[in-house]
């Protein structure tokens, strides 16, 4: 249920030690151990943003107790079972100018030898060599080719394609289009980001030039995922014709659910009025908290139909994996040319 062992083999190894093609996107204030732990236990990597390990001032470093936890609980689980043992665990890091903490994450997740680094909101080569003299991989999200060719430049070992339809900070692109330009020059590893909520669309990812899927607005609606019930029951309730396109509420486009804006008493437009200064700093007091109250999801939520653990959501991308790789076997045998 992995890719094919001749492109497997070509890629890192901590993304080769997955049993699924997929790592679970680090979901900003969602993503939290609980959710991490079972995602690695279940065979997928998983991921969380540094900024989500918060801490008033005085208290311990929120971050450094996250990566103590995820650290020991992956090493207990795979000394039990050296036969299933937990893919490895990916941290998020905004390198965007505003991040005035992201010296301090990037010596904390040095210090505990984070596997898998994504970075996103701009590439630096710091960062990147601060993830290597660990042992780490950087794959760094993008938007379009131009992008793409500064952070592989920069030293970014792999690539993250977002495409239309992600959930919160999206891309404009076809995945088609986007993949086929950074596939005509880079031959590295390629995740593949946008309505990738069914094991089917998993296949297509690979299909159409990805490694692998990164895999977000499903994991809301788990049961370890730190996100309001209301939330959660939303992701279930919505289809792709409720998610809405704004650069108004971070500054960045992102994909959120329209409903969240009814319960907020904003429209998105009246949002986007305010101005689209990106700020990753103190929030403007005027607007509604991104993600707090205006909720992100990607196009794919039609697909999301209960609330589940995430152990059940990724059997359930493996059995749709599995029945799609068996379904297209068949169709390449009725089209070989």
């Amino acid at each position: 249920m992995t890719l094919p062992p001749s492109r497997r083999a070509q890629l890192p190894a901590a993304l080769q030690a997955t049993r699924l093609p997929m790592v679970g996107s680090p979901l900003f204030i969602i993503s939290n151990p609980d959710l991490v732990i079972a995602q690695c236990k279940a065979g997928i990597i998983g991921s969380f943003p540094a900024l989500n390990a918060r801490e008033a001032e005085g208290e311990p470093i929120q971050l450094e107790a996250w990566l103590k936890r995820i650290t020991e609980e992956l090493d207990r689980h795979n000394q039990a079972h050296p036969d299933s043992p937990a893919a490895p665990f990916a941290v998020n890091q905004i390198v965007h100018k505003t991040n005035t903490r992201l010296e301090r994450d990037v010596e904390i997740c040095m210090r505990w030898k984070v596997p898998v680094w994504i970075t996103s909101l701009g590439a630096r080569t710091d960062v990147n060599d601060a993830a290597h003299s660990v042992g780490g991989i950087v794959l760094h999200d993008v938007i379009n080719d131009r992008f793409a060719r500064k952070a592989i430049e920069k030293g970014a070992d792999g690539l993250i394609a977002v495409a239309a339809g992600a959930g919160g900070h999206t891309g404009a692109q076809s995945p088609f289009a986007l993949l086929h330009e950074i596939r005509s020059w880079f031959d590295g590893p390629v995740l593949l980001s946008g309505s990738i909520a069914t094991g089917r669309a998993l296949l297509a990812a690979q299909a159409a030039g990805a490694d692998m899927g990164y895999v977000g607005t499903p994991f809301i609606a788990t049961e370890e995922a730190n996100a309001q019930q209301a939330y959660k029951q939303m992701i279930v309730d919505t289809r792709a014709d409720d998610i809405v396109a704004t650069a108004g509420v971070t500054g960045v486009t992102g994909n959120y659910l329209r409903p969240s804006f009814a319960n907020a008493g904003i429209t998105p437009e009246a949002l986007e009025a305010m101005g689209t200064e990106m700020s990753f700093g103190k929030a403007r007091e005027e607007r509604p908290k991104a993600w707090k109250e205006i909720w992100g999801a990607g196009q794919g939520v039609g697909a999301v139909e209960a609330i589940v653990p995430a152990a059940t959501l990724v059997a359930r991308f493996a059995a749709e994996y599995q029945a799609a790789r068996q379904l297209m076997a068949g169709i390449l045998d009725d089209w070989a040319v």
